[in-house]
């Protein structure tokens, strides 16, 4: 079965792809991702071509990541309850808590599937509100845009690192590791390469993030 058909029995946590507008910028730079993902060099992949607005970049590949987390951890949802994974961690020294600062201001202890699910809502919010992610061709993105961006990929890494923590031998056992592995490696570099993580932000996976920066 594939990673999407897997995903869409737990509908629960599992959102609906989100995919960029027809007839704007941003399709025409999914199609650049899709083709250099295709060629199997992740190093060019990551770079922003010639002449494109940085914040677009951003915009579609932030779109792309957490199509891609979202996938990936919909294939767990069986694996990762309330009660096999009690507290968001990443390793044993790790512990997430949630807060967005809107409706949750103090951050409090929630269970990995419901971090995901408060997470995975919050940035669809996000995706979907134009005043962030503009849609129309020339529409401003908002003077933060790249701390909105920052904070989006801080916390989808920690879905990363619990997955490689608490669940890599369920990901062996549906034969999804390479998938995985490939989808955390574009991540990290295109993360790297603008400096939207940095060596604290990836602690928890350290020595998986030196191997593929060769830091």
């Amino acid at each position: 079965m594939s990673l999407l058909g897997l995903a869409s029995r737990n509908q629960k946590t599992f959102h609906p792809k989100k995919s960029v507008p027809p007839g704007n910028k941003g399709e025409l730079l999914q199609k650049h991702i899709d083709a250099t993902l295709g060629s199997g060099n992740l190093r060019e992949a990551v770079l922003l071509p010639a002449g494109e607005d940085l914040n677009e970049w951003l915009a579609v590949n932030t779109v792309d990541f957490f199509n891609q987390v979202n996938i990936l951890y919909g294939t767990l949802t069986e694996f990762c309850t309330p009660s096999s994974c009690p507290m968001m961690t990443a390793g044993p020294k790790y512990e997430c808590l949630w807060a967005d600062g809107v409706t949750i201001k103090k951050p409090i202890k929630v269970s990995a599937p419901k971090y995901v699910d408060y997470l995975m809502d919050w940035i669809e919010k996000q995706l979907d509100d134009e005043s962030i992610f503009p849609q129309k061709f020339g529409a401003p993105f908002p003077p933060n845009f790249e701390d909105v961006v920052k904070t989006i990929v801080k916390r989808l890494f920690r879905v990363y690192a619990h997955i490689y923590h608490s669940h890599f031998q369920k990901i062996i056992g549906l034969k999804e590791e390479a998938h995985l592995n490939t989808c955390f490696k574009h991540f990290v570099m295109f993360s790297w390469e603008f400096h939207l993580i940095d060596k604290n932000g990836v602690a928890p996976l350290y020595e998986i993030v030196e191997s593929i920066l060769q830091l």
